[in-house]
């Protein structure tokens, strides 16, 4: 039996109704793999891959189960591989544009993940918090609000975690730092690495990145106001030191800066010290003007029963090279040779398979070249032509950078040594820089109580009022409904997204 059609009935004009009744080897159609039409059992897998990737995005998987999200969004190598077999390549080519561009991505961050990168030192905060600073090279720009994904092999050779950059490239032209804060087993992991009395001399680090906007426009406001949960003050250190950098070397004239920070204990307060870069900080930095207001939720005094900060230095490693642009100083004259001399490879490839053994099967057999057959040698010369461009320009610029590795090299190792005192487990010693000294008489500490968000953002008189959020969802909605609400003009929303 197969399917076939049943008349069931007829109108007074002449029409006749027909249903389409199924017979019992209807289910074939379902597990067919046409050779030169449709594929439905491709169909159906990548449908489920699909599924299954949809599934994960969920926020309460996104963001408590990012591994899982993370890992499983890999199979859309067999939803687009199926996908391709299901419709043909013919079809498949609309999404070629923007699948191409991916996949030359997603290789050139494979090559860079491949090595090593020099960890210079970390910084550990009694809050379970560290800070890695990683040696970069002075042609490697990016924005404030960048992220990193980070690799240690020591705990997982298959984990990548992203965090965002606090430092400045601009301030910081040969560091790249990152905050890390012991949420989850992997963090909790190399906190504990790093703290315990017989730490490891050296750190193996794999980076992909960095990765954000094109640009920020934070100056173009009178008054910046940035609020912040708990470590949701990871991505404000990154401006404030940009800003920093703008207001003492370009002599522009930056906006005036308030710090809403809200945390859950006191040694939380020991993240404000990250504002400032481990390496120094200019001397004076007064014609920026800031104003830091921190909330101590769940303590009604400060605790001094607290661990100190302390730094460790890392030995450097020969095969360690420092974070270099991906495709050297002309990253999108790069990019552009690579993307055209790839597809031309694939073009002429392809033509010539076309011409030299396509066209004759289809031509001596008089049949139909298999469609999954065709669609498989498409894939392959797409792969082939990419991965080898790619390759080329890749180990092209490692080269260039050949002269970052070499200093490296030359580097002696240091020993650990202790950061310098605390602003708040020391405040009643004379703290030992001046940079220091500003930033402990900028800040005003609340404890037992949160802020009030609505009365603080409606003080502020300026005319343009910049505010960014960064926190728990509840935070993020509080700020957003009063920016919006209208009962402000001069307050302007930054819709930059912090978290994944």
């Amino acid at each position: 039996m197969g399917w076939r059609p049943a008349m069931v009935g007829g109108g007074g004009d002449g029409r006749r109704w027909w249903v389409v009744v199924a017979g019992g080897s209807g289910w074939w159609w379902m597990v067919k793999w046409a050779k030169t039409d449709i594929s439905n059992v491709a169909g159906e897998l990548a449908l489920v891959a699909g599924l299954v990737m949809w599934a994960t995005t969920f926020p309460k998987i996104r963001r408590k189960m990012f591994e899982v999200f993370f890992y499983t969004h890999h199979l859309y190598i067999l939803f687009v591989v199926f996908f391709v077999f299901h419709v043909g390549i013919a079809y498949a080519s609309i999404m070629l544009p923007g699948f191409y561009l991916f996949m030359i991505d997603r290789f050139l961050r494979f090559l860079q993940s491949k090595g090593t990168v020099r960890v210079v030192s970390a910084r550990l905060l009694p809050c379970e918090t560290l800070e890695l600073n990683f040696s970069k090279s002075r042609g490697l720009d990016y924005t404030p609000t960048s992220i990193i994904f980070i690799n240690v092999p020591s705990i997982s050779k298959a984990q990548w975690h992203p965090f965002t950059i606090t430092s400045s490239s601009n301030l910081e032209p040969e560091k790249l730092s990152v905050m890390i804060k012991s949420e989850g087993s992997w963090s909790r992991k190399l906190y504990q690495m790093l703290s315990s009395p017989n730490s490891i001399d050296r750190l193996d680090v794999c980076i992909e990145g960095p990765y954000g906007p094109i640009s920020t426009n934070f100056l173009r406001h009178d008054t910046l106001v940035m609020v912040s949960g708990g470590s949701g003050i990871t991505p404000f250190i990154s401006i404030f030191r940009d800003l920093v950098y703008t207001s003492e070397n370009l002599k522009c004239k930056a906006p005036k800066i308030l710090l809403i920070s809200a945390f859950k204990d006191s040694s939380d307060l020991t993240m404000l010290e990250l504002l400032l870069p481990s390496s120094g900080a200019p001397v004076e930095f007064s014609k920026l003007k800031l104003q830091i207001e921190a909330y101590v939720t769940r303590e009604n005094q400060h605790m001094n029963d607290k661990k100190p900060v302390s730094s460790i230095w890392f030995k450097p490693n020969p095969s360690d090279a420092p974070i270099t642009p991906l495709l050297g100083q002309n990253g999108w004259l790069w990019l552009g040779a690579i993307i055209s001399c790839s597809f031309v490879i694939f073009l002429v490839s392809m033509g010539l398979v076309t011409r030299f053994y396509i066209y004759p099967i289809d031509k001596n057999t008089n049949k139909v070249y298999s469609y999954g057959s065709r669609a498989v040698l498409n894939m392959l010369l797409i792969c082939v032509s990419i991965m080898v461009t790619c390759c080329v320009g890749f180990w092209w610029n490692k080269k260039r950078n050949a002269m970052d590795s070499k200093q490296i090299q030359s580097m002696e190792g240091v020993t650990p040594v202790s950061s310098p005192n605390s602003w708040f487990y020391n405040a009643d010693r004379e703290l030992e820089s001046v940079p220091q000294q500003s930033l402990f008489q900028s800040t005003n500490v609340h404890f037992g109580k949160r802020p009030d968000i609505k009365r603080i953002l409606f003080e502020q008189k300026e005319s343009s009022v910049g505010v960014l959020v960064c926190g728990p969802k509840k935070m993020r909605h509080e700020v957003a409904n009063i920016c919006s609400s209208g009962l402000a003009s001069n307050l302007h929303f930054e819709s930059i997204s912090f978290s994944w």
